[in-house]
């Protein structure tokens, strides 16, 4: 055997070594994202319990995500049936739904105000809580996911332009918001609702 043979074949066997080190093996798959350890974001953000309701709101049925605030599974089609919910759709990335977050906190906090529930979409958990903590919002809030769709979004069919909002009736009806759009002051909160009923 010549050197240039030698050669030729050492060559070849490194080729084939790193052919087989590179080419994909079974069905091996992603290592797991770490979960997030949204314990401290949960206490500072102290968030109101996630509704629980009786029936079935049928646009929402088998739309399963977690409460922000204490991380247990929330199957909406169930937690807002039975009574009048206004359900606010939001991004951490959002700068109107930074300034209609508090309003609608504010609204909640009246006497003859309807539920009020955030979904938080498109943006982490946890920068969610921190942002819900600086702006003073306690309440209740599910998580839609972090990607460009969720159960949530898809349900309700969330338009891309954020902040929306739909009011959920008692009897299972959805209804979103148009006018306005986006939230200044709770009595435009208080005569949107109206306005849907």
């Amino acid at each position: 055997m010549t050197t240039l043979t030698k050669v030729a074949l050492a060559v070849a066997v490194l080729v084939l070594a790193v052919i087989v080190a590179v080419l994909p093996r079974g069905k091996e798959t992603a290592a797991p994202k770490a979960a997030e350890d949204l314990g401290p974001g949960r206490a500072k953000a102290a968030l109101a319990a996630c509704p629980q309701g009786t029936g079935e709101v049928q646009q929402l049925r088998g739309v399963s995500v977690p409460c922000l605030g204490d991380g247990s599974t929330s199957d909406l089609g169930t937690a807002l049936a039975g009574h009048e919910t206004l359900v606010n759709v939001w991004a951490t990335w959002c700068q109107p739904c930074k300034t209609e977050l508090p309003v609608l906190n504010a609204y909640a906090a009246q006497p003859g105000a309807v539920s009020v529930l955030a979904v938080q979409v498109a943006s982490l958990a946890s920068d969610g809580l921190d942002l819900l903590a600086t702006l003073g919002v306690h309440l209740p809030a599910v998580y839609d996911g972090d990607g460009q769709t969720g159960p949530v979004r898809a349900a309700l069919k969330v338009p891309p332009a954020l902040p929306a909002s739909y009011l959920v009736s008692a009897d299972g009806q959805v209804r979103f918001i148009s006018n306005p759009r986006l939230f200044e002051n709770t009595d435009q909160v208080r005569t949107a609702v109206e306005s849907v009923r």
